[in-house]
């Protein structure tokens, strides 16, 4: 019914870089990883939550745990091509994700209540059971942004930098467009560091010539913080 499963666990550090140390890092970064076959690539994210947006409203308090639900595309997606719902759980500082991939016409059966996603097994029981507890979970947050991916050629070691992070929260759909509110000020990219044990001490040094700091910066909780700040100012 569906296509690969990916488990993953791993640590996720955040950054906010302008276009100048951007520029500094890529630069750095030469002989240590590589950019990925696929280059730049558009991707789009599509948050799944309550009405009351529940699951964002939790994430921003910073609990221990935390958990969301999204479907993710490489460019537009159509109602044929390949989409992956992923869900992304948080507990004391590390990532654990599970990911299927599937199609959107098989996402909606699924949130319908009319079909697995994934058959039978762990990762649709997990996401079956994420979507009885929740109960009413619709698209809530569209989510876009152009990432460049690097690699550590024979290391476990991944980095990803967002180019200009975009979102809507209407129009709530994969196959529409990639067009979106900025998220941030011009220039600016967000960098992710994703390890399995400790960073290189290499990097460390890189990040700290370039006065690189890590910071919390959730896409989509930057979203529903900008869309509360214009409820408020209308109100």
């Amino acid at each position: 019914m569906a296509g690969p499963i990916v488990v993953m666990k791993r640590y996720e550090l955040k950054y906010l870089v302008s276009a100048e140390q951007r520029a500094f890092l890529e630069e750095r970064l030469r002989g240590h990883m590589r950019v990925d076959q696929y280059g730049e690539t558009s991707i789009a994210s599509l948050y799944y939550d309550t009405p009351d947006f529940r699951l964002i409203r939790t994430s921003i308090e910073k609990p221990e745990f935390k958990e969301k639900l999204r479907l993710r595309s490489y460019g537009l997606a159509t109602e044929s091509s390949p989409v992956f719902l992923e869900m992304k759980r948080k507990a004391y500082g590390v990532v654990y994700k599970r990911r299927v991939q599937t199609t959107v016409p098989l996402v909606k059966k699924f949130f319908d209540g009319t079909g697995d996603i994934c058959a039978e097994g762990q990762i649709n029981t997990e996401l079956t059971y994420f979507r009885d507890l929740y109960r009413e979970l619709q698209p809530a947050c569209l989510i876009v942004y152009d990432r460049t991916a690097y690699f550590e050629p024979e290391g476990d070691l991944r980095l990803t930098l967002d180019r200009n992070p975009r979102y809507r929260m209407k129009d709530l759909d994969l196959c529409t467009s990639m067009d979106g509110i900025p998220l941030l000020p011009d220039g600016y990219s967000v960098l992710e560091i994703k390890v399995q044990q400790a960073m290189p001490l290499w990097l460390t040094a890189i990040l700290s010539e370039g006065k690189i700091y890590k910071t919390s910066f959730s896409k989509y909780g930057a979203a529903y913080a900008q869309q509360i700040a214009q409820a408020r100012q209308k109100g």
